[in-house]
């Protein structure tokens, strides 16, 4: 009875298991079926993708290539361009060349032609003066005959005549050229000092009433102008100094007679740019305080002079002009050096001569103390150092030195010649003053005076400031042989006849001209 159960429990078993099996494989087949029809998808997207990209990088290529076959072509076309450009170049150069060969051998023809006619013409020329002068010698002849005297005698007399008639006219035309020059000596005097004052003046002029301020840029002078030119107008009136802003790169030019205002002025753009704010109530601002900075500086600088030279007791308004000269100069120099300088030599001379050095030193800083006024005055600048140096309360041996210096007073004491002496001890040494007009001229003239001292000099140059010599010879009286020595002399002449700066470079021009007159 169990038996059969048991067999019966194996055989569902069996065909359970071989159920599952059947199943699970027809599962695997199923799914077998769709990774096949998946893979299957799959392989027909990606020929397709495929395909697509394949055709875009076609056309992509293709797109490439119609690009660089027409730049190819583009170029190809400028060179043809240029070649054709070229060849007609060449063309036209080579019919120009054939029309001046044919212009030249039409020119030869011609040059024989008028060569033949030229020699023709001199022939038959040479004939009829030949003849002219055989007719000339006749009339001579016949004159001589007629008149009794020889020709000789006839030039003399005429010779004779001429003389006496131009004697006559000489002596009436100097006459009438004196009376001329004495109606208009004066007027010309007159032109001739005007015209020394312009021309010597400018320079020194130019130095005492102009100051450049530098900038960083040009974008910076539009500032400075402002809106409508109400920054420069506040400035200039803040100030009373006129600015010039001109074509000038980097820089403008402050214009005043007074130095002091120039600085004010100087500094107070310095301050301005700097400081980047510029308008009417900053300026006034700024220039008010840079006023009370000079006018401290002023002083100071008077006090540091009078401590450093040992002068006391000055008067505290000496002190400050005796400041103000740092910012005057005269010829160049410096003021306020100048008179310490003239101070020191004072008290030197003075004690050399047993006088008192410190009264000499004190007349010696205060001697140019004119130079340097607050307001316009018509007086000398020594006469107005004198009233100030009185109104100050100085002893009277230091106001007549002052006074006396350019001898426009008497000199009543030893201390007056001794400034007026270390004065022009201080101006005249070398290096202090700038070399005047007048004997820069003069050493021109002097150059061309040594050329003009050789034989067959014709015309004579300095040029360059003097650090050239242009010699122009007579060529029928200097060879090139002589012309050569001619410069070696003249350059030796100069160099142990003259002073001169730097080197002087002699430069002599032989020329040789023909000259024919075509009638």
């Amino acid at each position: 009875m169990i038996l059969p159960i048991i067999i019966g429990v194996i055989i569902g078993l069996i065909i359970g298991f071989v159920i599952a099996k059947m199943l699970e494989k027809n599962k695997a087949s199923a799914m077998l079926r769709d990774a096949k029809r998946k893979a299957t998808s799959i392989l027909k997207t990606a020929t397709s993708d495929a395909e697509a990209l394949k055709k875009d990088k076609i056309l992509q290529a293709k797109e490439k290539f119609i690009e660089l076959k027409s730049e190819h072509e583009k170029v190809i076309l400028s060179r043809d361009r240029k070649v054709s450009e070229a060849e007609k170049r060449i063309r036209e150069k080579e019919s120009k060349a054939a029309q001046e060969l044919d212009r030249n051998s039409k020119l030869n023809k011609t040059l024989e032609e008028k060569k033949a006619d030229y020699e023709y013409r001199v022939e038959f020329l040479a004939k009829k003066q030949k003849e002219t002068e055989k007719l000339h010698q006749k009339q001579v002849e016949q004159l001589e005959v007629i008149s009794g005297i020889s020709g000789e005698e006839a030039k003399k007399e005429l010779v004779e005549s001429l003389k006496a008639e131009a004697k006559t006219d000489a002596m009436g035309y100097i006459q009438s050229t004196l009376e001329e020059a004495k109606l208009t000596a004066q007027q010309e005097a007159k032109k001739i000092i005007l015209n020394t004052i312009q021309r010597i003046g400018v320079e020194q002029t130019v130095e005492n009433c102009i100051s450049v301020f530098n900038l960083e840029s040009d974008d910076v002078k539009g500032r400075i102008i402002g809106r409508e030119g109400r920054n420069i107008r506040a400035i200039e009136s803040a100030t009373g100094v006129e600015i010039i802003v001109d074509d000038t790169p980097e820089a403008i030019i402050l214009s005043c007679f007074d130095p002091v205002r120039r600085e004010i002025a100087r500094l107070s753009l310095h301050k301005l740019v700097t400081d980047g704010r510029i308008h009417p109530a900053r300026i006034e601002e700024i220039v008010a305080k840079t006023k009370k900075e000079i006018n401290q500086e002023i002083v100071e600088v008077g006090k540091r002079t009078v401590i450093d030279l040992g002068i006391h007791g000055l008067h505290p308004e000496l002190i400050k002009v005796v400041g103000r000269m740092k910012y005057r100069s005269s010829y160049g120099q410096n003021l306020l050096q100048h008179s310490r300088e003239v101070a020191n030599l004072c008290a030197i001379m003075a004690a050399e001569l047993g006088l008192n050095p410190k009264v000499a030193k004190r007349a010696g800083l205060l001697h140019d103390i004119g130079k340097v006024p607050d307001t316009e005055s018509e007086l000398p600048h020594a006469l107005l150092g004198m009233d100030w140096a009185k109104k100050y309360g100085e002893k009277p041996d230091v106001c007549n030195a002052i006074g006396a210096h350019h001898d426009e007073i008497e000199m009543k004491s030893l201390f007056a010649p001794i400034v007026q002496v270390c004065d022009a001890i201080s101006g005249a040494r070398p290096g202090a003053r700038r070399q005047v007009l007048d004997s820069y001229i003069q050493r021109l003239k002097d150059l061309e005076n040594v050329a003009f001292g050789f034989s067959g000099v014709q015309k004579a140059y300095a040029i360059q400031a003097g650090r050239e010599l242009r010699v122009i010879v007579e060529s029928e009286k200097v060879d090139d042989i002589k012309a050569s020595e001619l410069s070696f002399n003249i350059s030796q002449k100069i160099q142990n006849d003259m002073t001169y700066p730097g080197q002087v470079r002699v430069t002599v021009i032989r020329e040789t001209r023909a000259v024919n007159i075509a009638k």
